[in-house]
């Protein structure tokens, strides 16, 4: 259901801002030894405040509307208050009158560094950078917004992912890893490029495409079915044309155990050419191409 912007109560009482997002913080140490815990506890709660108390958007979100994410955070190294890890981020949207939540993101940052002290404030102020934490914190919020936004209507989340490319273009001054072109090609600057580049579009409809069928599943699962079938398709002709393509592979680490699933049971429809095309668009999820039943 697209988000709703509730126009009664912003007449009524002025305007009123909801937070956006249900977000589970963790940070974990296993890595370490002799960490000094506090601080990393005391860490864990500040960004949950901060990521879920933040008005990331001039929307109104309803409880039950909440973008279901998490944030999960392993510490490698520390000296001091400088600190290295890397940062899984997944996000979920429900399925329309289901009991059931779809993967929409599952992304695992490995450049994640920052200077943290404890019981610094965190703010946030998307013209100026202050601090690495808050900034890649604060941009993958932006992506999490962007991609559930594109799930609901066609290139939807376009301006919270332009949101999210200000913070990385900001943040390159701050001289740390995974903002730079020159960081590899799988990194936060080629993950907010490709995502508003014309020539991935196709990939941001598929994803559309791909979670009005779900929608659809519970009315008539043969033709929702069908609808993410196409889904799937578009995105391997546009990987003929753009072979191993960053967000292909985004796309597939958030999806493939879920098409799995949904093609291995229910009214059956012609899949072979669908389980050819997933193994030439996705050639790592083989294995689990290999589970669907046709």
């Amino acid at each position: 259901m697209p988000r709703i912007i509730v126009f009664f109560f912003l007449l009524t009482f002025g305007v009123v801002h909801s937070q956006e997002l249900n977000c589970i913080v963790t940070v974990n140490t296993q890595k370490l030894s002799n960490a000094n815990q506090q601080v990393f506890k005391t860490l864990e709660t500040s960004l949950s405040e901060f990521v879920n108390q933040t008005h990331w958007t001039n929307q109104v979100f309803k409880q039950n509307e909440k973008i279901n994410c998490s944030m999960y955070i392993t510490i490698s190294s520390n000296n001091s208050d400088q600190f290295t890890g890397t940062i899984q981020v997944q996000s979920s949207r429900p399925v329309f009158n289901s009991t059931f939540s779809s993967p929409v993101l599952n992304f695992n940052d490995k450049d994640f560094s920052f200077k943290y002290t404890e019981f610094e404030s965190l703010l946030f102020n998307p013209t100026v950078f202050d601090s690495n934490l808050v900034s890649v914190v604060s941009f993958y919020s932006y992506i999490i917004l962007g991609l559930d936004y594109d799930t609901f209507t066609p290139l939807g989340g376009n301006s919270y992912l332009e949101i999210a490319q200000n913070i990385a273009n900001i943040a390159q001054q701050g001289s740390y890893k995974g903002w730079s072109q020159s960081d590899g090609n799988q990194s936060r600057y080629y993950l907010i490029n490709d995502l508003l580049a014309p020539a991935y579009n196709d990939i941001r409809q598929s994803s559309y495409t791909y979670h009005s069928g779900l929608d659809l599943m519970n009315q008539d699962l043969k033709s929702a079915k069908v609808k993410i079938q196409t889904a799937v398709v578009t995105i391997g002709k546009l990987n003929s044309v753009k072979p191993n393509a960053f967000l292909t592979r985004v796309f597939f680490d958030a999806k493939a155990d879920e098409i799995v699933s949904i093609f291995s049971g229910g009214p059956s429809v012609p899949i072979t050419d669908l389980v050819e095309n997933l193994n030439k668009t996705s050639p790592l999820n083989s294995s689990k191409w290999a589970l669907i039943k046709y």
